[in-house]
């Protein structure tokens, strides 16, 4: 029997240190077959105690190896040349990428097959495994990193009386079934990769920082400190109702709290970038990364339809009473502005979703409908005649004698004809 080394056979004359990378990268790869008591060069040596060799080869494949193996393996003794050799069948593995048991899912405990050498893996070809493999959303997706702690979160869930045992964490995600942690653990342990980046400017422009704070460590923590950070931005203003004072906000807190939670729950943490919170003179800008999920459209979300893109963190935030159904947080900034004459808006880009919520008008602010106007054109470069109809509530009649009027006195200046007629400031 003649034997040789390829892509898809390892020769072994002896069980060695380095038999557990051999299986972990067939497994990896496409498959293969370890003959052990067969020499580098082909010669057949055979192994004294076939009973022995079997019995430590399944033990290296039970216990150095994960995830399971065994199911993809099989150990068979045969005859080659007059002496007794091990044949280790290898197969293709379904929850790639096995690796060392004690080393985790790091590059150095990862290998394939490369040519008749086992080499190891970057950790880019790491999250490549365990998106075709796992084929699920990033937070139900094993996470790279299996040494996290949650100092922060147990906090949190201690205060609201709910249980964070390694039981509660299975029966939320946070554990899979064969004992990884996914990346909703990640997204709330305290090592969490991703951050939100707090940015206060002087006036309504980006060209001057007043300014700025970035969050890190669990996500419960971060939304904990941004909110805080956006609080003090927050100016409160008094007015009077007969003899009774009335504290508001420059901004609704409810509608900041949702607008950021929509921010953190509903981002996609596929991408490495931050959450940003622009805090202008005139508005707050939440920017989301990622848009809407696939299938959904901005009508959609207005109706209150919810396809939570990360469903787990969205049930941790909902057992937390941070959120308190799906689909309703849209509708709750609105509803929080309904007073108001200038409203939220939401803007989906490729790969963004935007929330802008305006600073408020006093109850009792005497604001014209012409200055209000002219309030969104700071907010807007140009509006339309719909987008007036919109912010004072008004018919189309009123919006096109307010427009000639403010022509008239030369504050605006029509643009384009027809539908793509736009109005904007002289």
């Amino acid at each position: 029997m003649n034997f040789k080394e390829s892509s898809s056979v390892e020769l072994k004359s002896i069980v060695n240190d380095d038999f557990k990378k051999e299986v972990i990268a067939f497994a990896n790869t496409n498959g293969g077959e370890i003959y052990v008591g067969v020499d580098d060069d082909g010669v057949v040596v055979g192994v004294d105690n076939a009973d022995k060799v079997m019995e430590k080869i399944g033990a290296i494949i039970r216990n150095g190896i994960k995830p399971d193996l065994t199911p993809y393996t099989s150990i068979d003794e045969q005859n080659a040349d007059g002496k007794c050799i091990i044949k280790v069948t290898v197969m293709r593995g379904q929850k790639r990428p096995y690796h060392i048991s004690d080393k985790g899912l790091k590059p150095s405990a990862v290998f394939v097959r490369h040519g008749v050498s086992s080499v190891p893996v970057t950790e880019e070809t790491i999250r490549t495994m365990l998106k075709e493999t796992d084929g699920v959303t990033f937070d139900k997706a094993r996470c790279l990193n299996q040494e996290l702690t949650f100092n922060y979160t147990k906090e949190v869930f201690q205060k609201q009386n709910v249980a964070f045992e390694e039981s509660n964490m299975k029966s939320l995600g946070l554990i899979d079934n064969d004992g990884y942690y996914t990346n909703a653990a990640l997204l709330l342990s305290d090592q969490c990769e991703h951050s939100i980046k707090c940015a206060v400017y002087e006036d309504n422009t980006k060209l001057e920082f007043k300014a700025r704070k970035e969050f890190y460590g669990s996500i419960l923590k971060q939304v904990d400190e941004a909110y805080e950070y956006i609080n003090l931005c927050n100016n409160q203003n008094s007015t009077f109702e007969g003899l009774i004072r009335v504290d508001h906000y420059d901004y609704p807190q409810y509608a900041v709290r949702e607008a950021l939670l929509n921010a953190v729950v509903h981002r996609d943490y596929d991408y490495s970038g931050s959450i940003l919170i622009n805090i202008f003179s005139n508005r707050i800008e939440f920017v989301s990364i990622g848009g809407l999920v696939k299938g959904i459209t901005l009508n959609d979300v207005m109706a209150g339809v919810s396809q939570p893109r990360n469903a787990l963190i969205a049930n941790v935030f909902y057992r937390l009473k941070l959120i308190e159904s799906y689909g309703t947080g849209i509708q709750r900034i609105m509803e929080s502005y309904q007073d108001q004459l200038i409203k939220p808006t939401f803007k989906i880009g490729p790969a963004s979703f935007v929330v802008t919520l305006p600073k408020r008008k006093p109850f009792n602010d005497s604001t014209t409908e012409e200055e209000t106007v002219m309030n969104l054109l700071n907010d807007k470069k140009f509006i339309t005649r719909k987008d007036i109809e919109f912010v004072l509530n008004c018919s189309k009649f009123k919006a096109i004698n307010i427009i000639n009027e403010l022509i008239r006195k030369g504050a605006i200046k029509k643009i384009g004809a027809g539908k793509d007629t736009q109005y904007t400031v002289v």
